[in-house]
């Protein structure tokens, strides 16, 4: 299903797949807390890396989990 979002449309099946795998990832690592509340931080970050072009779920799921962990360690040593 696309759903347009300001100018442009997106898949959100496809977005809702790399959520779950990275979100679940992250849950069981403890980066993020375990509730049923999306994290708004890793969902930017997803629609960012699909709209550079990024349509793979499972490269799209890693990519996010390595920006958020990196964004959560740069956040740290400040």
């Amino acid at each position: 299903m696309l759903v347009e979002r300001g100018m442009q449309a997106m898949n959100v099946e496809l977005v809702s797949d790399a959520y779950a795998i990275a979100a679940n990832y992250l849950r069981r690592s403890g980066a993020i807390s375990d509730t049923l509340v999306t994290n708004e931080r890793l969902l930017e970050i997803i629609i960012k890396l699909l709209q550079h072009g990024e349509f793979n779920r499972i490269r799209l799921a890693n990519k996010a989990i390595a920006r958020f962990e990196a964004q959560a360690e740069a956040r740290a040593v400040a």
